[in-house]
């Protein structure tokens, strides 16, 4: 039994990035097809984009606008130049936003998450994500699939017919929430139902908090998590190593600054976008709204991959005071306009009957003058006035927060 998927998964980084880049260049001319990735990357040199510094100069999709852009031009919003039709499997989730499936093996990159998770080839696997017009039944099921594996599509639900299938076919993997993975334990401790065959997991979609995960663990069962979107499939996973999640073969991931496109400091906290190389269905810098950091050197499983810290948050902060919404790219723009800054973090709060904002601003040189400066341009930027606090270098938390509502 070998420790590792393929030989992709332990290649040096620099091998690795060779190879993505220099893939990148096609992935963008077929991307440029499309309308819409025409539009937005007008005057692009695609030959060009072969360097993550180049890379980070194009403008970031956020997928937070892809239900207005899928309502405006159906189904894709313009940014898939191929037919509905040549796709396998067509989907939809919350927004709505529309979502197709390639005719590939293993269409959402997910084989190398349950094989990290312990998953064979030759296992039975429950699979308790929706299949109901929604991609995750169908992500997990193509990856088990793709890996090997035979799958019960079982979906959430209806425990009690769930029992009848773990006990007649006596599955050694579960795929779902960890949510619907305690449900289901508790279900048939309290039925008197034998699912002691299930002893791996690979879970998504919800918190999976410690205090689950030792409950889990307790009952026999070793779960993994993974971090995916309905857009791309499966995009971290953790491994044996449990130190982090690592980004998936085929992905190019980078941490921005929220509001922004432009990458963070190696450590920071901030924003997940991902170039994905499919040429039938590419995604150029789709910024997900989430929150991680990278974290330095490769796994302890061997796998030299970016590892990140898993979900830290939402990278959408947007609020409102007074009747007007300010957002995070509002606040990158004042730290663009002065230079010396470092992180930056505006805070809500309520004092009487009315809004109250205080941008905190790290400055290795603190002044007046500095001080009145910030605040004309947030006053600028918002068209709000508010207060402006300097503090020391480092003094503000690496968490991804640029907005603080504390209302």
């Amino acid at each position: 039994m070998t420790a590792h998927y393929d030989a992709l998964e332990t290649r040096e980084q620099a091998a690795r990035e060779a190879e993505l880049f220099s893939r990148l260049p096609g992935v963008l001319r077929s991307a440029m097809t499309a309308p819409a990735y025409a539009e937005r990357l007008k005057g692009v040199d695609s030959a060009t984009v072969t360097t993550r510094a180049v890379l980070a100069r194009l403008p970031v999709l956020r997928k937070s606008e892809l239900p207005a852009l899928h309502k405006a031009s159906a189904p894709f919003g313009g940014f898939v130049a191929a037919a509905p039709g040549s796709f396998a499997r067509l989907f939809t989730s919350p927004g709505p936003i529309f979502e197709p499936e390639g005719g590939q093996a293993d269409p959402w990159r997910g084989a190398r998450a349950l094989f990290a998770a312990g998953f064979r080839p030759n296992d039975i696997v429950l699979n308790t994500f929706s299949y109901h017009l929604t991609p995750g039944g169908f992500i997990f099921d193509s990856s088990a699939r793709a890996l090997g594996c035979a799958v019960i599509p079982a979906g959430p639900g209806n425990t009690e017919q769930q029992f009848e299938l773990i006990e007649a076919y006596r599955p050694v993997g579960y795929s779902g929430t960890p949510d619907f993975l305690k449900i289901l334990l508790d279900a048939a401790a309290s039925a008197g139902r034998d699912v002691s065959s299930i002893k791996r997991a690979l879970v998504s979609g919800a918190a999976f908090p410690p205090s689950l995960q030792a409950e889990i663990k307790a009952r026999g069962i070793d779960a993994y998590q993974a971090f995916g979107t309905a857009d791309l499939g499966l995009i971290a996973f953790e491994t044996a190593a449990r130190d982090g999640m690592v980004v998936n073969e085929d992905l190019i991931m980078e941490i921005v600054k929220p509001g922004t496109g432009d990458p963070v400091a190696e450590g920071d906290v901030g924003e997940i976008v991902v170039t994905s190389l499919d040429p039938h269905h590419p995604w150029i810098r789709l910024a997900l709204g989430d929150l991680t950091a990278a974290m330095p050197g490769p796994s302890k499983c061997g796998r030299t991959n970016m590892r990140i810290k898993g979900w830290m948050g939402r990278a959408d902060q947007t609020t409102k005071v007074r009747g007007m919404f300010v957002r995070p790219e509002q606040i990158a723009e004042i730290g663009k306009r002065h230079s010396a800054l470092g992180r930056l973090r505006l805070i809500v709060t309520r004092q009487g009957e009315a809004d109250v904002m205080t941008l905190r601003a790290e400055a290795a040189a603190a002044s007046d003058a500095l001080k009145e400066e910030i605040a004309a341009s947030l006053r600028a930027v918002t068209k709000l006035g508010g207060n402006v606090e300097l503090v020391s270098p480092g003094a503000l938390p690496n968490d991804g927060k640029v907005i603080a509502d504390e209302r």
